[in-house]
């Protein structure tokens, strides 16, 4: 495909407001650029296209997170390659902000700097952290050519049912100007189960194309609400059963043992 057959930024902006992004609004987005197909632009026209849609009195949020545990992050320097081209454009544009935390957020509007406040390490994506500020400000959240496995939201949800699986992680931080090595356990599995959501959100899910890809958008305290619901019925439900995931598996390993 070549460059002047890319999708215009006029009409992707059209049609992320067509499924229902609030103007004025908050908005958290996962992408995946490469599933969209050209955009005139590029990253940045993608952008600047979101931006338009939810106009300058909206806030625009991406996951910013760092790509190397073992090296202490940089808000100012350190890449987030691995959540997408996309992500890794945004944080460095002017007048965005980026949470400084390995598992960092970025944002622009006028929600900025209360989305990407200071927030714990060892708890992700809880109720203080960025996606659990999205919610608590009763924000959307927009997936771009990937689906619900990619939703940092779902483990805002696990963190309010309290689950107890834990995988052993760590992020290496600067403190008193020396990197330390942060251990700690995470709620953490493979997340394919978070899947589940298609079905569980029904109608409160709208479902379109925006550029080449399919896109969903939900608010987040019904994504929230959909998953505390089976939650609380069954801690273990985003988990695969028992030697079907490693990643699950040692999840599992973290639950205490049944009397």
């Amino acid at each position: 495909m070549t460059a002047s057959e890319a999708i215009d930024q006029v009409a992707v902006t059209r049609q992320i407001a067509a499924l229902g992004v609030q103007r004025g609004g908050v908005v958290l987005v996962h992408v995946a650029f490469s599933k969209l197909g050209p955009i005139e632009g590029g990253p940045d026209g993608l952008i600047e296209a979101l931006r338009a849609a939810i106009d300058p009195g909206g806030t625009l949020v991406m996951p910013s997170m760092c790509d190397d545990d073992d090296i202490p992050f940089d808000r100012s320097r350190s890449a987030c390659r691995a959540v997408g081209l996309v992500a890794d454009t945004f944080w460095r544009m002017p007048g965005v902000l980026r949470s400084d935390n390995p598992h960092a957020f970025a944002a622009c509007g006028p929600q900025a700097a209360r989305i990407t406040q200071p927030h714990p390490v060892d708890a992700p994506h809880g109720v203080n952290s960025p996606p659990g500020r999205v919610y608590d400000l009763d924000g959307q959240v927009l997936l771009l050519g990937v689906g619900h496995d990619a939703d940092t939201t779902i483990h805002v949800a696990e963190n309010l049912a309290g689950v107890r699986y834990r995988r052993p992680k760590y992020a290496t931080v600067f403190e008193d100007g020396r990197p330390r090595r942060y251990e700690y356990g995470e709620t953490d599995h493979c997340c394919a189960r978070f899947g589940q959501l298609d079905e569980w959100l029904g109608k409160k899910q709208r479902r379109a194309i925006v550029g080449r890809a399919e896109a969903r958008l939900a608010g987040s305290r019904d994504i929230v609400a959909a998953a505390l619901e089976r939650l609380r019925a069954d801690e273990t439900v985003f988990l695969h059963p028992s030697g079907a995931c490693a990643e699950c598996d040692e999840a599992r390993a973290g639950l205490p043992a049944v009397q």
